[in-house]
């Protein structure tokens, strides 16, 4: 049974780490440039939009159910450190849990904040979304390669189980 377990959240994590790389890369890739290139108010007005849709969707238990899920796995990897599995999914889980899910929490979302504050018409909003185009994006790409290695070690993992 627990090897069951194990291995359907080493799929889950296979997966749902690569669905969420796959979105973190959109942003990065063409999202945040196309939001860049509209006027500033239109760019803010649409990026606090997503901010509130996003929040209501299946995105938010991927992303809170893989965090965990990445979180249980690399727990129980530390009873399996003399196995290739075990140090995929502790780095996997490790990579997962601070490239993603720490620096969204301690970066991405102050700024979404910071966004969702401020009107898109204001004086005071050029400044806001010019920072936020450029750190969020920043962030976001850190976020996009955490995600897209962590599924990569925990394929590594179910290949080597």
């Amino acid at each position: 049974m627990a090897q069951f377990v194990i291995n359907a959240l080493l799929w889950f994590c296979a997966i749902g780490c690569g669905m969420m790389a796959g979105l973190y890369f959109a942003f990065s890739t063409f999202i945040m440039t196309a939001l860049g290139r509209i006027p500033q108010a239109h760019g803010i007005s649409a990026m606090q939009s997503i901010n509130v849709v996003i929040q209501k969707s299946l995105f938010m238990p991927l992303f809170f159910g893989t965090t965990l899920a990445a979180l249980l796995l690399a727990g129980l990897a530390l009873f399996r450190l003399n196995e290739t599995a075990g140090i995929a999914m502790l780095a996997a889980g490790i990579l997962y849990v601070v490239g993603m899910f720490v620096s969204t929490i301690v970066f991405n979302v102050p700024l979404n904040n910071a966004l969702d504050a401020v009107d898109p018409s204001s004086a005071d909003a050029a400044a806001v979304w010019t920072r936020y185009l450029k750190d969020w994006t920043f962030w976001n790409h850190l976020r996009t390669v955490a995600s897209a290695v962590a599924s990569a070690l925990f394929v590594v993992a179910i290949v080597a189980r």
